[in-house]
C-alpha cells in the first residue's frame, strides 16, 4: 500500500511539473495581419497620457521616431502631424485618437497609425526607494483595412539599476533621499521614456513589431515568421 501511495504521489508531481512547463511556454505572436497588410509608412499619434505628469505625452512622442525608423519604416514628422491635428480642431490626444482610420489615411497618406498610451511617467518616493518609471502601451492599426497589426507594452525604471544591498537600512534611506532629489532637479523621466519607447518598438524582443521594408532584415524577418 505504501508503494502504491508513493507511486501515486510521483504521478501527481509529474503532472504538476508538466502543467507548469506548459504554462510558461509562450504562444507565438500572430503576425498574419501584419504580414498581409505589409505597411511601409507609419503615422504616430500623440500619446494619450494617463499619468499625473503633463509632460508625459510629448516626451514619449519625441522619442518614438528613432526606433521606428531603425526598424525600417518611414515615419511622418511628429511635429507636423501634431500641428495638422490642431489646425483641424483636434487639440488633445484623446480627440486625435477618435479620428476614423480612413480619414487619417486621406489626410496623411500613411499605411498605418501607431496609437500609444502612457500609464506611468515620473518619479515616486516610497521611504526606502525612489525611482523614475515610464510605462507605455501601443497598438498599430492599418489605415487601409482597419486591421489591428500589432500591440504591446513596455516598462523602464531607474530601479533596474539600483543596488540597496550595502549600507543597511540607513544606507537605503540615504540612497532613496538622494535619488529623490536628483529626480526632482533633473528630467530623468525623459531619458527613461527613451528607454521605454525603444523597448516598446523594438524588433528584437519577443512579440515586438516586425522589421519594415527599409530594414536590411526585412526579408529574413518575414521568412522567420512563416
Amino acid at each position: 500500500m505504501m508503494r502504491f501511495h508513493s507511486f501515486k504521489t510521483l504521478l501527481v508531481l509529474a503532472a504538476v511539473a508538466l502543467t507548469a512547463g506548459c504554462a510558461t511556454q509562450q504562444t507565438p505572436y500572430d503576425y498574419s495581419a501584419f504580414e498581409r497588410n505589409n505597411p511601409s509608412s507609419i503615422l504616430v499619434l500623440p500619446p494619450i497620457n494617463s499619468s499625473p505628469d503633463i509632460k508625459a505625452s510629448y516626451s514619449v512622442l519625441s522619442q518614438v521616431t528613432a526606433p521606428l525608423a531603425e526598424a525600417g519604416y518611414y515615419v511622418l514628422p511628429v511635429a507636423v502631424v501634431d500641428e495638422t491635428f490642431k489646425q483641424n480642431g483636434l487639440m488633445n490626444a484623446d480627440e486625435m485618437h477618435t479620428a476614423p482610420p480612413a480619414k487619417l489615411r486621406e489626410i496623411f497618406g500613411a499605411d498605418a497609425a501607431l496609437y500609444i498610451e502612457v500609464s506611468r511617467y515620473g518619479s515616486s518616493y516610497k521611504v526606502l526607494t525612489s525611482e523614475v518609471a515610464v510605462e507605455a502601451s501601443g497598438k498599430l492599426i492599418d489605415l487601409r483595412s482597419g486591421d489591428l497589426l500589432w500591440q504591446g507594452s513596455a516598462l523602464a525604471s531607474t530601479a533596474e539599476n539600483q543596488n540597496n544591498s550595502g549600507g543597511g537600512l540607513v544606507g537605503m534611506l540615504v540612497s532613496a533621499a538622494v535619488n529623490q532629489v536628483l529626480n526632482s532637479l533633473t528630467d530623468r523621466s525623459h531619458d527613461v521614456a527613451g528607454i521605454a519607447s525603444g523597448r516598446l518598438l523594438s524588433t528584437q524582443r519577443y512579440g515586438g513589431i516586425l522589421n519594415g521594408p527599409r530594414s536590411p532584415f526585412y526579408k529574413q524577418a518575414r521568412l522567420a515568421n512563416r
